[in-house]
């Protein structure tokens, strides 16, 4: 063998070399990225159990689905949530008790809940719209409300795992649901089309966030969280 033969020889060897490292770093930094995806979404359904908080149980005038008190009253509150959302959180504490003791027992106006699922919008997870989801799987067995309940009490922050599969199902245990009918109806999405129509609503009438509340078809204070006072002059300007 020539010794300019021998250096070819050895230049294709190295060169085969080079590539094959190269080849091998890019399998690895697919595979890294690839593993990260996957982490991302699949770990917050095997996060450790946590403690289900149960909120004390409330009574609600004439439940009906998602919907409270007399349909014919003459003011109409329909108030749209995402249940990630922490401002629907406060609401749902603080003013909304006050909404069912003063407006709609004493007859003056009827309740709607009604989906508005945005906070999950671009995040793998789905935690909005698989609340809204399992909500209604929770409404199939009678129990919207003590569930609406359930999620706020156990909200912890934004798309962080809060509501992911594992504890979506455990809310429901806690609650006593059938849980065959529940868990196939939280696996099934059943009610995807009907949070969407809802979501779709929504848009239609100008919601941009939560919570957005609405008397007899008109928003309250729009782009802010309406004061109970700011609902109540909404409901008595609707009396007859």
């Amino acid at each position: 063998m020539t010794k300019d033969k021998s250096n070819r020889q050895l230049r294709r060897e190295k060169m085969r070399s080079q590539e094959m490292r190269s080849r091998l770093i890019t399998i690895g930094v697919v595979s890294v990225v690839a593993i990260a995806i996957a982490f991302v979404l699949i770990y917050p359904n095997f996060r450790p159990a946590q403690e289900v908080i149960m909120p004390e149980v409330i009574e609600r005038p004439q439940v009906d689905g998602t919907a409270l008190g007399d349909p014919n009253a003459p003011a109409k509150i329909e108030v749209f949530e995402d249940f990630q959302c922490p401002a629907c959180k406060q609401f749902t504490e603080s003013i909304e008790p006050l909404i069912v003791k003063q407006l709609v027992e004493t007859g003056q106006a009827y309740y709607v809940f009604r989906h508005y699922p945005f906070l999950d919008t671009g995040s793998p997870g789905k935690e909005s719209r698989n609340a809204a989801n399992a909500s209604m799987c929770a409404n199939n067995q009678g129990k919207f409300w003590e569930y609406h309940d359930v999620l706020f009490a156990n909200w912890n922050g934004e798309n962080r795992g809060a509501f992911n599969s594992t504890r979506l199902l455990d809310f429901g245990r806690e609650l006593d649901l059938n849980m065959a009918d529940f868990e196939a109806c939280v696996d099934d999405s059943t009610h995807a089309d009907e949070i969407q129509a809802s979501f779709d609503e929504g848009n239609s009438r100008g919601v941009t966030g939560t919570p957005s509340v609405f008397v007899n078809g008109q928003i309250v204070n729009p782009g802010f969280i309406p004061s109970f006072d700011e609902i109540v002059a909404a409901v008595q300007a609707a009396q007859p």
